[in-house]
């Protein structure tokens, strides 16, 4: 039987969801429309999160260690479920300053920030990495993006742009990665799995994909469960 959440920690995942700023949401996430699509995903995003810890909290052990790369209003369920129930030190990274304030505001009293840094530069060892829509960013790699989504034109695609995208993200899972104890966990984006496996091979390290994979509110891309150093 899947472990769910303590009330304890659903109604403080809720708590921070009311506290959140969705106005100034609104104009970070999108470039039009904001308001509206916040109106449409702040539900769905807070129960599927829950629905993602529930996961998760039956995966992780006690006391350890993750790593957020990305780290945004979805993670948020996530982040309580790890420090409140399992009582887990959580790295959570975000590069864009105004959302980590709009975060720590909204969650002021649980037991995690999130912080304006490069996940890819923070010190020490984890046995969990979150790297959800990372590496197939279409804001950050539009080529490797429209390659992944099957969206790229032949007649058109810049395969050179695609050469230097492809090496900035395999610098940045050779990162994340190195820091992982094995074996450990990694959860990610299907479309992300094959940055993930060719990590693997080139390093040598065994990994092997759960069948199941779960549905997301906000990037839509479903999430997997991989394990790193066993198979």
């Amino acid at each position: 039987m899947r472990k769910r959440l303590t009330s304890d920690t659903t109604k403080a995942i809720a708590a921070a969801f009311r506290r959140l700023d969705y106005v100034k949401l609104g104009l970070i996430y999108c470039d039009e429309g904001g308001d509206a699509f916040w109106k449409a995903k702040r539900g769905p995003c807070r129960k599927l999160g829950i629905k993602m810890a529930d996961v998760l909290l039956g995966r992780l052990k006690p006391n350890g260690r993750s790593l957020y790369i990305g780290a945004g209003v979805a993670e948020l369920p996530l982040l309580a479920m790890e420090t409140m129930e399992l009582g887990r030190d959580v790295t959570a990274c975000n590069l864009r300053p105004k959302e980590v304030r709009l975060l720590n505001r909204a969650c002021a009293g649980l037991p995690f920030r999130v912080s304006a840094q490069d996940g890819g530069k923070t010190a020490g060892r984890f046995d969990h990495l979150w790297m959800v829509s990372v590496l197939n960013d279409p804001e950050r790699f539009p080529s490797l993006a429209a390659l992944s989504y099957g969206r790229a034109n032949p007649a058109t695609f810049d395969a050179s742009r695609f050469s230097r995208e492809r090496k900035i993200v395999r610098s940045l899972t050779d990162a994340c990665l190195r820091k992982l104890k094995r074996p450990g966990l990694v959860t990610t984006s299907v479309e992300e799995i094959p940055w993930i496996e060719d990590w693997c091979r080139r390093h040598k390290v065994p990994c092997s994909v759960e069948e199941e994979d779960y549905p997301t509110a906000l990037v839509g891309d479903p999430v997997c469960l991989i394990r790193v150093g066993t198979r």
